[in-house]
């Protein structure tokens, strides 16, 4: 059968479409018959790959599903829009996505702040916005009495905990400091990881801000190694956790770095310098080392859709397209329970999910009134770039 999607791309193709303000995956003449599924992400700058990662899943997973009749008798089409990181353009794309193109779920992308600035438009519009990997914990979290909003990811406070967890256990750090974003997700994770310190009745030697234009960050560094820091919470996406290690290695600080995920959605492995394989980065899931059949086929399956793979490493950020692959197929059994694309019914379908055997795991009631979080601290692994490639490490 012909699916929707069914283009393959190069590394100088998808930067050519991410920039594309049209219907980027349709075939022509089956757009006006098809179940719209909205991406808003970024799809330029230095976390791109974060952008590219989740346009392969949904669309590995589109592939599938259409391959199998689609749903409700329809196709199933992917719109995209570059939100270039910044709120203000991803909600204007969201309103563009839910007014004009009539998309029936909207998926989010790698920055919070951009997640944060949707969470009340989708909420207000009554149509599910699924965010398969910014973490933080208002998103889902969000204090509305009618919740749109369901998550396949990361949640800072739980990867807060176990990022301090790590700290004490592996690197027996008793006074550890945090450099953090300075936006909503910094301040996330702050909360997160102070509350989680406070848990071990612990304080943290310094709380330190990084921008996201920050060349030097050697002035905050220094503050944390003078206050006694013996290791590094870093929350940061690609650009500037790659300027904390530049940094670092200035300085000449040999201190432990652990990791939430930023570093992985684009390319860090190439801007931060000798110093990137240092970092212990938190993940959701990695094809390398993975010896599930799963995976194995999910592997198999990019490869044959995406002649550039050419392994494991190709799939860097693996994260973003495995959490997509299996939020794009909850999704589509949330549709399939609701029989229709009316957002409130799809909404309950999404509750109405028994059991899904997905990439990341089997999911079993994946979403409740109370919990809009499909996954959980017990799904996390850390990791650390080794030669380009995310490698679980113990």
């Amino acid at each position: 059968m012909k699916t929707i999607l069914n283009q393959k791309f190069t590394r100088r193709s998808f930067a050519g479409l991410a920039l594309a303000t049209v219907t980027a995956f349709a075939t022509p003449g089956l757009a006006q018959d098809t179940i719209k599924i909205g991406l808003i992400a970024s799809l330029s700058g230095p976390s791109a790959k974060s952008g590219e990662a989740i346009t392969r899943g949904m669309a590995l997973a589109i592939d599938e599903i259409n391959a199998a009749g689609g749903l409700l008798g329809k196709q199933v089409e992917m719109i995209r829009r570059d939100d270039e990181d910044n709120p203000g353009k991803g909600l204007t794309a969201a309103r563009e996505l839910v007014q004009r193109e009539g998309v029936v779920v909207l998926f989010g992308g790698l920055q919070t702040p951009v997640s944060l600035a949707l969470v009340p438009y989708m909420n207000q519009a009554k149509v599910p916005f699924m965010g398969p990997w910014a973490a933080g914990t208002p998103i889902t979290q969000n204090g509305a009495e009618e919740n749109y909003v369901f998550r396949v990811s990361a949640v800072d406070e739980m990867v807060d905990v176990a990022l301090v967890e790590r700290a004490v256990t592996v690197h027996g750090s008793k006074n550890p400091g945090m450099m953090l974003i300075n936006n909503p997700w910094g301040e996330s994770n702050e909360k997160g990881l102070t509350a989680a310190l406070e848990a071990k009745g612990m304080t943290t030697a310094g709380i330190e801000r990084v921008e996201a234009n920050d060349i030097d960050v050697v002035p905050q560094l220094t503050r944390l190694k003078e206050a006694g820091a013996d290791a590094i919470f870093m929350v940061a996406n690609v650009g500037p956790s790659a300027q904390v290690m530049k940094s670092l290695e200035r300085m000449g600080w040999d201190v432990p770095v652990i990791s939430h995920w930023g570093p992985a959605g684009g390319r860090f492995s190439e801007l931060a310098g000798p110093r990137a394989k240092d970092v212990e980065m938190i993940q959701t899931f990695t094809f390398s080392g993975n010896d599930s059949p799963k995976a194995a086929a999910t592997l198999d399956a990019l490869m044959a859709k995406f002649p550039e793979i050419k392994g494991p490493a190709d799939v860097t950020p693996a994260v973003g397209i495995a959490n997509a692959y299996d939020a794009m197929h909850l999704t589509a059994l949330a549709i399939q329970n609701a029989g229709s694309t009316d957002g409130p019914a799809i909404r309950q379908g999404f509750y109405d999910i028994d059991s899904y055997d997905g990439l990341i795991k089997t999911y079993s009631t994946p979403f409740t009134p109370e919990q809009h979080d499909a996954l959980g601290a017990e799904d996390y692994v850390f990791t650390r770039f080794i030669d380009g490639e995310i490698i679980p490490i113990k």
